[in-house]
């Protein structure tokens, strides 16, 4: 399996996403952040499209997202989270576990992904990922597997708002499990305004 071959192929679909402005429906709202969806391509389930404005450069919010050292202090949905295997300067496999919810009604989720970062002209960046099986990190019964479809974040600097960036975010995850679709769907786009706005609060309490 030809990873750099994969990841490549995953950004072309995450900037297609970002370049496709039909058939959108809004999910939710808040004062900082807007989620739509749209019937996913990849699988039974919704692709979701977040929205939000954070104070900051791309350059600075895209490492803040993905790299461990930062994300594990902002994320309060992460167990933990680790880069695996680091595959060339903008490419690597990444397992993520998240915290079980409702005592223990949902259990927790881990994920084998690949994750590509990629710059476009105008001084957007983004990330692309999607879930792989990896022979180095295999189920375990502590957690339930689950499998992010293409999935990642595009940030792009607002000219008219020195200092402010444009955060979009695509999600369609198959948590796999017993989970009602109607649960896990209605849940999504809460999960989204909080990963836009935890990630403002952890950016604002970094000083990064």
């Amino acid at each position: 399996m030809d990873f750099l071959e994969i990841a490549e192929n995953v950004s072309h679909k995450i900037w297609s996403y970002n370049q496709d402005s039909s058939g959108w429906n809004l999910a939710k709202g808040s004062r900082n952040v807007t989620v739509c969806w749209k019937p996913s391509t990849e699988f039974g389930g919704n692709l979701y499209r977040g929205e939000g404005i954070i104070e900051d450069i791309p350059e600075k919010i895209i490492p803040f997202m993905y790299l461990p050292e930062y994300r594990m202090k902002w994320d309060k949905a992460l167990k933990s989270y680790s880069i695996l295997e680091r595959l060339d300067e903008d490419t690597v496999i990444c397992h993520t576990v998240t915290h079980s919810y409702g005592m223990g009604l949902i259990s927790s989720r881990d994920f084998v992904d690949l994750v590509k970062i990629k710059k476009y002209e105008g001084g957007i960046i983004t990330t692309n990922s999607r879930s792989i099986d990896y022979q180095a990190c295999l189920p375990s019964p502590s957690c339930v597997r689950g499998y992010n479809n293409p999935c990642g974040y595009v940030c792009s600097s607002l000219p008219q708002s020195p200092g402010h960036s444009r955060l979009t975010i695509f999600i369609q995850p198959d948590l796999g499990g017993m989970l009602p679709r109607s649960l896990v769907e209605s849940a999504l786009p809460n999960n989204i305004i909080n990963l836009i706005n935890d990630a403002q609060a952890g950016l604002k309490s970094a000083g990064y």
